[in-house]
């Protein structure tokens, strides 16, 4: 008798470490290609699940995508939370969903057709589930008093402080266009609440690059920081700002590096420190990695991983492709991106 209740729960014990075996999450391998089409890929992972936006290639439409597992996006499903109407909305370009106060946010730029008249907008939706709650519109996030263009919003909260950055010009551009990148804090996340401050601007040879190597250009010279990423080391002691170098429609777009101590004062610029070399770029297979990337945990919390479009030519067309692959942290905390992995 004891030793038959011995073996049933032997067996009850193995079968319950099966059953966890069999539940474990794998771990996400380098190198998979996600989507043969798209560009500027934000994720984010809460509640067991990812949320994913990009940008939609005609630029009249923002979707999220939802999926349990990053790696089937192709089978995520999808939902179109804003299109563009008669009086509202061109160039609705790089998107991203945000979980801030128990509710969700969705960034984003738009124009009135010039694209000098970016600005950045916001929208808000107060259910748990951002695939079938209303999206509303808060209305533009004004920046400085003379309101000249901004691309690019993202935001993050360090130490229950919430920030803002941003893409965009020291004044409004004659001869030549100078992008920087700026900070300012949020009364809340549809309002700056600070004045804006430059944390960087094009000084590096690989951040001023305006001219292809078979003479494309554009019509005058444009020196690029853009599309700022913020994220926080995994021990939350130190807050990173990946941004985009160089003009994007040229082969020497390439991933630049900010970082801080989070419990610094992050409006003064001097806490900021510039990596000097470039941290993401060509492989040698000849394709060009645009500096377009999403940092985020996996479900899990087991994994940084890093979601990054790869631009290669085709038929003479530039074709952008997403890719994911995991990150790595040196113990002194800073993020090693690797090589493309192609």
């Amino acid at each position: 008798m004891i030793r038959n209740v011995y073996h049933i729960l032997l067996l009850c014990i193995v079968s319950m470490i099966l059953t966890a075996c069999s539940h474990e999450t794998k771990p996400i391998q380098p190198s998979t290609m996600l989507l043969n089409k798209g560009c500027y890929p934000y994720a984010i992972s809460y509640n067991g699940h990812y949320y994913f936006t990009m940008q939609c290639t005609t630029g009249d439409s923002i979707s999220i995508w939802e999926t349990g597992e990053i790696e089937k996006l192709t089978e995520a499903k999808r939902r179109v939370v804003w299109t563009a109407t008669d009086d509202f909305g061109n160039h609705f370009w790089s998107p991203e969903l945000h979980r801030l106060n128990d509710r969700w946010y969705l960034y984003f730029e738009a124009d009135d057709g010039n694209t000098d008249n970016h600005q950045l907008y916001v929208m808000e939706c107060q259910t748990d589930d951002p695939m079938t709650g209303e999206f509303v519109m808060k209305g533009t996030l004004q920046t400085n008093d003379e309101w000249n263009y901004g691309i690019h919003p993202s935001v993050i909260d360090v130490k229950g402080k919430l920030y803002l950055l941003w893409s965009g010009w020291p004044k409004r551009r004659a001869e030549t266009e100078t992008q920087c990148i700026y900070i300012a804090q949020m009364q809340n996340p549809w309002t700056v609440s600070s004045e804006r401050v430059m944390i960087s601007s094009p000084e590096y040879e690989w951040e001023r690059q305006w001219i292809n190597p078979n003479g494309n250009r554009s019509a005058y010279p444009i020196y690029v920081n853009e599309n700022p990423h913020p994220f926080l080391s995994p021990s939350g002691d130190r807050i990173f700002v990946a941004y985009s170098a160089s003009g994007i429609w040229t082969v020497y777009s390439t991933l630049g590096l900010l970082h801080a101590p989070a419990s610094a004062n992050l409006l003064d610029p001097n806490v900021w420190r510039k990596e000097s070399e470039p941290q993401f770029g060509a492989d040698s297979l000849g394709f060009v990695s645009s500096s377009n990337i999403s940092v985020f945990p996996s479900t899990d919390g087991q994994q940084t991983l890093m979601l990054y479009e790869v631009k290669k030519r085709e038929n003479n067309r530039e074709v952008r492709t997403i890719h994911l692959k995991p990150i790595k942290w040196t113990t002194d905390n800073m993020p090693q991106f690797g090589s493309m992995d192609l």
